[in-house]
């Protein structure tokens, strides 16, 4: 008996084909359809828009593939008629067998369907061949792994739940399905927690093939019974025990037309949407690392073929690594949401408005996936309308270096309050510092404006000197004692006090602004300079520009790649006050020192052409000045400030701060503070290395 070859060129038609295996899923995979009855054969499908494997030809000889050096026999015989011999030379590669010649695919880009203008023979369901335009389903296994090596790419490249979402559903519309809908749980679990209450899914986003959308030369056909994807519920409750619940227990991916699945549809996309029949439809649930939280639901159009056993596989691995990369987004979320938290709380959230001085501030992390570091600004106000300038920076810029800046903010301030010189704040820091650990190391500059003297007194340690824009734009770069960073130990401060003329800004910041890659520091700072002082010419020299607009515009001297490290600028405009403005006494810790006030109160307010306020700035000056001369051993000052408020400060030799109380029906006392409490618009005590200050505020006319 001769044996004949299985070869696809010696197929005749009508031949009884080769012996199907006994596994009907290798059948799927593996087995070849015949041709039907009559049409010709089918050309082996090749890679997507590729030639046939019978077709290609041999690099290296320019042969046909098969031939192995001889002419490709056209009909089963050989040029003399002769059968052709037999031999495994001759015989259809197996299926396992690679094709040593079948181009590789592009390894970043999804595939697409087979070619549409290939010819192709009918389909094996309808009997007929499939309409023109109409894209056909993947049928080889090379063509479903190489999709889903692209969708899981696809989908990987996204951080955010939104890019996850969109690569799940820009990757299988149109190529896996005609349509999509992806549910997710709201609110989604984060990590370990547990979620209390009933399971929720959210219909987080629809993607369909559009109608009459023209795609790569062809019109994409209609859908026919196309589904209202508007009309789906947005919100579904996961009733426990219910269909649904079981469907997304099982994790697998079903067919919309099992029993299972059947009765969980409606429970999700709801009563008005109907899903097309048959295996045209599949739902796959997502889970994440520890838990369900979701579903997806895959449509294919009725016009189209409906989905193999195999695409249950597909559904799976996109299901499985959508579900992930949404779990790794939400725990990303969360921890950028803890991040910029902790930033936010450690600095300040809003500046205060000091007398005097007009302040604003910026702040810029180093990098979007680094948002928390150890630089911070603080403006603090002092007793006597001053107000303190402070910008440090802590090394590095994680989570610890934000918790050591955190404490030294909190030190800073602390100091600040005790009214203690800038250089002996700076001794206290580096005593925290050490404190904190030996390898604490940070740079400060700590300044202290008077708007009634016009001076101002900085110390620093190891930062970056301060920039000072006078007001008919000449800047200058300040020079001050450079110091040894917070941490060192054993290290003297040295503070110098400096002319703050009015209209002038003084600009504090970090080397994040003045230092990169590119540039060293000190390049950095006379870019800066040179910066400023463009920018107030074009304002003019007799006004200065807008503070808001300064920082923005030193921001902008920074290009590409000098980003390296955090930004933290704080900028301040010398107004000052007025030596017209400004009145001062000294009294005697005597009995008639609180009617001496109210008539040096009353004579400055007159001055002023504020003689309304006379009867409330006396009562409450000879209130707070009966306290002081009680107690005091040394004279009494008595200040009063003309701003937009009338401010009046009382000082003296007593650390003790008085606190308000309540006082009873017979006490003949206790009831100064009261009245202030009442009258002023604001009040409040601070206590000095040399005693305290009282003060209060009332607003004009």
């Amino acid at each position: 008996m001769t044996e004949h070859s299985n070869s696809h060129e010696g197929h005749q038609p009508g031949a009884a084909g080769p012996t199907a295996p006994a596994d009907p899923r290798g059948a799927l995979l593996h087995t070849p359809e015949p041709p039907l009855q009559g049409s010709p054969a089918l050309p082996a499908q090749g890679p997507l828009g590729s030639p046939a494997p019978s077709e290609a030809r041999c690099a290296a000889t320019g042969t046909p593939a098969g031939s192995h050096g001889t002419p490709a026999p056209s009909d089963g015989h050989g040029p003399a008629g002769t059968p052709a011999p037999a031999g495994p030379e001759h015989s259809q590669p197996s299926a396992t067998e690679p094709d040593p010649h079948r181009p590789r695919p592009v390894p970043e880009s999804i595939p697409a369907q087979p070619n549409t203008q290939a010819p192709a023979g009918p389909d094996r369901r309808k009997g007929q061949g499939p309409a023109p335009g109409t894209p056909m389903p993947m049928r080889r296994d090379g063509d479903r792994l190489r999709f889903v090596g692209a969708a899981t790419r696809r989908i990987a490249r996204g951080i955010d739940l939104d890019e996850i979402v969109m690569g799940l559903c820009r990757a299988t519309v149109p190529t896996y399905s005609d349509a999509i809908l992806v549910y997710l749980r709201d609110p989604l679990p984060v990590g370990d927690e547990r979620p209390t209450g009933p399971v929720v899914l959210r219909l987080r986003r629809t993607d369909r093939i559009p109608e009459d959308r023209e795609t790569e030369g062809f019109l994409l056909p209609a859908l026919q019974s196309e589904p209202d994807l508007g009309a789906t519920s947005e919100l579904c409750e996961v009733r426990p025990g219910g269909a649904l619940a079981e469907v997304l227990r099982g994790v697998r991916p079903v067919f919309a037309d099992a029993p299972a699945a059947r009765a969980a549809l409606p429970e999700l996309i709801g009563e008005e949407l109907t899903v097309p029949g048959g295996q045209r439809a599949i739902l796959a649930p997502l889970r994440g690392r520890r838990r369900v939280i979701g579903a997806a639901l895959f449509l294919r159009r009725p016009d189209r073929p409906a989905f193999e056993a195999d695409d249950l596989l597909v559904a799976a691995q996109l299901a499985t690594h959508s579900a992930l990369g949404i779990d790794k987004a939400v725990l990303y979320g969360r921890e950028a949401y803890i991040a910029d938290e902790l930033q936010r709380t450690m600095l300040p959230e809003t500046l205060p408005r000091p007398t005097g001085v007009r302040l604003a501030s910026r702040y810029l992390p180093a990098a979007e996936t680094a948002r928390v570091g150890g630089d911070w600004y603080d403006a603090i106000p002092l007793p006597g309308s001053r107000v303190a300038l402070v910008v440090g920076d802590v090394m590095g810029h994680s989570m610890t270096s934000a918790a050591i800046m955190g404490q030294l903010r909190t030190t800073a301030q602390t100091l600040a309050g005790l009214d203690l010189p800038p250089q002996e704040v700076l001794h206290h820091l580096d005593e925290q510092a050490q404190r904190l650990g030996t390898d604490r190391m940070a740079t400060c500059l700590y300044a202290v404006y008077d708007p009634v003297a016009h001076r101002i007194t900085i110390a620093n340690a190891g930062h970056p000197p301060p920039v000072l824009l006078h007001l008919g734009g000449r800047a200058e770069v300040l020079r001050v004692p450079p110091g040894a960073p917070i941490g060192v130990g054993g290290v003297d401060f040295e503070a110098v006090e400096l002319d703050a003329p009015a209209g002038a800004t003084l600009l504090l910041y970090t080397d994040g602004l003045v230092e990169s890659r590119l540039r060293d520091v000190w390049t950095g700072i006379e870019q800066l300079r040179e910066k400023l002082a463009a920018t107030a010419q074009l304002t003019g020299a007799d006004h200065s520009p807008p503070l808001e607009a300064l920082c923005d515009e030193v921001l902008d001297m920074l290009g590409p790649g000098d980003r390296d490290d955090d930004i933290a600028l704080l900028a301040a405009r010398f107004d000052g006050i007025a030596p017209s403005d400004v009145a001062v006494w000294h009294l005697d810790p005597e009995e008639t020192a609180p009617g001496k006030a109210r008539r040096l109160a009353r004579r400055a307010l007159s001055r002023w052409g504020m003689e309304d306020m006379s009867d409330s700035v006396e009562l409450l000056v000879s209130e707070v000045v009966t306290n002081a001369v009680r107690y005091a051993s040394r004279p009494v000052s008595l200040r009063l400030l003309r701003t937009d408020v009338l401010r009046c400060e009382v000082g003296d030799d007593v650390p003790q701060l008085p606190r308000l109380r309540q006082a009873r029906a017979t006490d003949e006392g206790g009831r100064g503070l009261y009245l202030v409490n009442k009258l002023a618009r604001r009040w409040g005590a601070t206590r000095l290395s040399t005693g305290k200050v009282v003060w209060f505020e009332l607003n004009r006319g």
